[in-house]
């Protein structure tokens, strides 16, 4: 299996091509996800981090995981947090949930300890 780093290495790198090709495209999005995560309203990044990393896992999307992963954790949340964000997860899009689910653990885990070694 591909670890969260190396798929937010190997996503980056294909990217780059592409953003050279469309990019007020990427700058857009670029926005477009700051201004959703950055909190500031009624909810905080961390609660929001939680909610896309969830939706990554329906979404069935490795790179998506990785970045929320990251994003999770560099906005403080716990693994208590995550994995019951994840039991959400499962609850909502049942079997599939019960295998990207635990891939959004690993990557949250991997983030954690690089930052805590």
């Amino acid at each position: 299996m591909t670890t969260a780093r190396e798929m937010l290495d190997e996503t980056a790198a294909m990217g780059r091509r592409l953003r050279d090709a469309i990019p007020d495209v990427y700058a857009s999005y670029a926005q477009l996800h700051r201004a959703a995560l950055r909190g500031g309203g009624a909810l905080e990044p961390k609660l929001l981090e939680l909610i896309a990393l969830a939706i990554a896992v329906t979404r069935e999307c490795d790179g998506c995981i990785a970045s929320h992963a990251r994003g999770a954790f560099r906005a403080g949340a716990t693994s208590q947090e995550v994995a019951e964000t994840l039991g959400v997860a499962i609850l909502m899009n049942g079997g599939p949930a019960t295998v990207w689910g635990p891939r959004a653990y690993a990557a949250f885990e991997e983030m954690s300890a690089e930052r805590h070694p």
